[in-house]
């Protein structure tokens, strides 16, 4: 069996700001609502998530590597071609 360490919503935002410089615990508690946030369990009441999960999710929202926003194109927002 692996260790799994579960970080609290608040945790969870400290280390997506720290690792990627976004989101705040009032985006991941919004997502959590209407969905496209990261994936998360509930522990009682709290939520609860994996930093494999932040990880993934903060991940899929990012583009490609370009030297451009034109290499970009329209419509390719968080698009990892």
């Amino acid at each position: 069996m692996t260790e799994q360490t579960y970080l609290r919503r608040d945790k969870a935002a400290a280390y997506l700001q720290e690792r990627y410089g976004a989101y705040t615990i009032d985006t991941l508690a919004k997502l959590a609502c209407v969905g496209g946030g990261p994936k998360f369990r509930k522990l009682g009441p709290f939520p609860v998530y994996l930093p494999r999960d932040l990880d993934d999710w903060a991940q899929s929202r990012m583009s490609r590597t370009v030297s451009s926003t034109s290499e970009l194109g329209a419509g390719s927002k968080g698009a990892n071609k």
